[in-house]
């Protein structure tokens, strides 16, 4: 043990190829990284290898944040645990009916293999009605007998999920507690628990998946924590959420499925948080990684959160999260021609392994990544990640692309190597189109913010594709997820069903339960043993006109500063309803179906200005190299990015490089390094 106070707080972002840490010395105010292979299926010896290198011991760190992509490749793999469902009399295949959609619009085919078989999902004598009375008390017997049956059937976790808990939830508490006095471990889910909130679809499917996924990612976090605590760490290890917060390792475990989008969501955080100190409160961010490009917004400096996602088709979990749009185009998405003779780029991907043709692993269809290192904005002799790839080989990306591409849609191969970009460029500035001008934002308002090992390559084609004007990459783009999980504060979010006409609203009665959900989430917050420097709480309704089916969140910003009344709450719909589509609608009642609060903890940030690049630096560059672009060849000229000194222009073409990631810069394109170390790039 080490008999300094502990100072280090460390993120850890755990992806398919690398896993990323960032590290704060809180002592000292510096930064750094570091960047070891993940271990696929023991994320956790992956993670240790990273601890390892961060100090000399583990009790020399403070605090872990984790971004965990543990439940959701549980999920999209579907090895999550066996589970069961105890339900009400006539509700069984409500995980299966779904919404009565399907995988895809047109066509008679189509399938989907709920998480939970039928056999596993067991009935009981039980019945609430809509509006809360008790029409049929539980039978406990049967409760206890179809308990006994899913354990004698295998089951590792279940989840007893009644009809219209979210009006009363009695008859469920007390089959939950039956259950739990005979359930051999802690793995027993309560769908009230985990959403109080009306539609039985919704809240059975994230009930249900997050019973998967219990044993699957609390598991994985106490064995975690456990190695942790044996090589003498002491301190904290907190859990990145879907919604951008962060969480105890605890609540991690009894509410995995909020981990969804961990690592994505943290990542957004970070670029919430660098470009506001940059000066740029308005930013879409774009994460390219090996096999996705995920994208999403910040307006005003707050990420744009969504009611629900689905992970797969059918697979959908209702919690707030950030919203983020993926599409399957990453440095390992492979490039073929259809045959229809059209240039396909992914979804599929190579991945990590065997990873792209120039890897040298076996591989021998082109990739974007293929692509870009042909055409020089890679330089192949160039270590790979920090020196975990000794080398590329370029010839074997040559190859791919004349066997795949070139001859097939009779190009020549830098030509097609070209093509490959281009489609997959016009396919993430889709994605940006996606989240920002068919949802009302106009983009050249927006700063672009690439991140990831892939992003950087590709950011001035997004600002020429979109008509951004300024392009800002962050000192470390390769590790802004494990940045986010340092910057993330802790929050945790509630939800109640009110469903009534906003005349009949009970204004004391819904303080109350403001007042109640605010008490139950300060007990989260009050159980990681953090430190907070303030905390804060957002309080809203969702509401509706009569006969709508979509809700429009409202946020209550008097909830606590004067008595909340109908009119006022009404004033408050109104202005919401006109901000989002322009107009209200006179004479039409109006309905409040849900009371959603979240609580949040604001933990101590640390200045982005160690982010910095120190002393005099370095504008000497490392040589020059031929690119191949827009037809022709250039020679763009190479610099080390992280020895630039704050307030460098470099004009391009030019490549900067870094052990993340590697910045190309276009002709016509120039970029400086501001105070924060940021590059930020615009036409010249």
């Amino acid at each position: 043990m080490t008999s300094k106070q502990p100072s280090l707080v460390v993120g850890v972002d755990v992806g398919g190829t690398f896993t990323d840490l960032f590290v704060l010395d809180e002592a000292s105010g510096t930064a750094r990284i570091v960047k070891v292979p993940s271990t696929r299926g023991e994320e956790a010896r992956g993670f240790m290898n990273g601890v390892a290198r961060v100090a000399d011991s583990a009790a020399a760190i403070a605090t872990i944040v984790h971004g965990t992509t543990v439940g959701t490749n549980a999920l999209l793999e579907r090895k999550v645990a066996r589970t069961g469902i105890i339900t009400t009399r006539g509700f069984r295949d409500v995980l299966e009916m779904r919404r009565r959609d399907r995988p895809q619009t047109w066509g008679l085919r189509g399938s989907f293999t709920p998480v939970v078989p039928r056999d596993l999902r067991r009935e009981v004598d039980e019945r609430v009605l809509a509006d809360g009375t008790l029409h049929t008390p539980v039978d406990l017997d049967q409760v206890r007998a179809e308990a006994r049956a899913l354990l004698e059937a295998g089951c590792e976790a279940v989840c007893v999920f009644f009809i219209n808990t979210y009006a009363n939830p009695e008859n469920e508490r007390l089959a939950v507690a039956a259950v739990r006095e005979i359930w051999p471990n802690a793995h027993v889910t309560s769908a009230c628990e985990v959403l109080p909130e009306i539609r039985e679809f919704e809240r059975c499917s994230t009930a249900t998946l997050n019973a998967s996924l219990q044993p699957v990612v609390g598991g994985y976090l106490s064995r975690l924590e456990s190695d942790l605590r044996a090589q003498g760490f002491g301190g904290e290890l907190l859990v990145v959420q879907s919604n951008g917060g962060v969480m105890s390792r605890q609540t991690a475990s009894d509410l995995p499925v909020r981990t969804a989008l961990s690592g994505p969501a943290a990542g957004v955080i970070a670029c919430a948080a660098i470009a506001r100190a940059a000066g740029f409160p308005n930013a879409i961010t774009g994460d390219m990684g090996g096999t996705s490009f995920d994208v999403s917004l910040v307006a005003q400096g707050e990420a744009a959160l969504a009611a629900q996602t689905a992970i797969e088709f059918g697979m959908v979990i209702r919690s707030p999260m950030i919203q983020i749009e993926t599409i399957g185009a990453g440095g390992g998405s492979i490039a073929s021609v259809d045959a229809s003779g059209m240039l396909q780029v992914g979804p599929e991907s190579a991945g990590s392994v065997p990873g792209p043709a120039c890897y040298g692993r076996g591989n021998m269809r082109p990739t974007v990544t293929d692509a870009n290192v042909l055409l020089g904005r890679i330089a192949a002799d160039r270590p790979l990640g920090g020196g975990l790839l000794a080398a590329l080989d370029a010839e074997k990306s040559r190859q791919a692309i004349e066997e795949h591409v070139a001859r097939p849609l009779g190009l020549d191969v830098h030509a097609a190597a070209e093509a490959i970009l281009t489609v997959a460029n016009a396919r993430m500035a889709g994605a940006i189109r996606l989240v920002s001008i068919e949802r009302g934002h106009d983009p050249r308002r927006f700063a672009y913010m690439p991140f990831g090992g892939g992003g950087a390559l590709h950011v001035c084609a997004m600002m020429r594709e979109v008509g951004v004007g300024t392009g800002i990459v962050p000192r470390y783009p390769g590790v802004t997820s494990a940045l986010g999980c340092v910057i993330a504060d802790m929050r945790h979010d509630a939800v109640q069903t009110i469903n009534r006409p906003l005349t009949e609203v009970d204004v004391a009665d819904l303080q109350r339960r403001i007042d109640e959900l605010a008490a139950a989430c300060q007990r989260r917050l009050d159980s990681a043993g953090v430190r907070f420097e303030a905390v804060r709480e957002v309080i809203a309704l969702d509401m509706l006109y009569a006969g709508q089916t979509h809700t429009l969140p409202v946020e209550l910003s008097d909830a606590r500063g004067k008595p909340l009344t109908v009119d006022s709450i009404r004033a408050a719909f109104e202005a919401a309803y006109a901000g989002a589509f322009g107009r209200v609608l006179d004479g039409i009642p109006i309905r409040v179906m849900n009371l959603r609060y979240a609580r949040i903890g604001v933990r101590p940030k640390f200045d982005l200005a160690v982010l910095a690049p120190e002393g005099a630096g370095s504008v000497e560059p490392l040589g020059t190299q031929r690119v191949f672009h827009e037809g022709k060849w250039h020679d763009a000229v190479r610099y080390a990015r992280l020895e630039l000194p704050v307030g460098t222009r470099i004009d391009g073409p030019a490549i900067l490089e870094q052990p993340d990631t590697t910045v190309w810069l276009e002709p016509g394109f120039h970029a400086e390094v501001d105070a924060h170390g940021n590059l930020l790039v615009r036409p010249s």
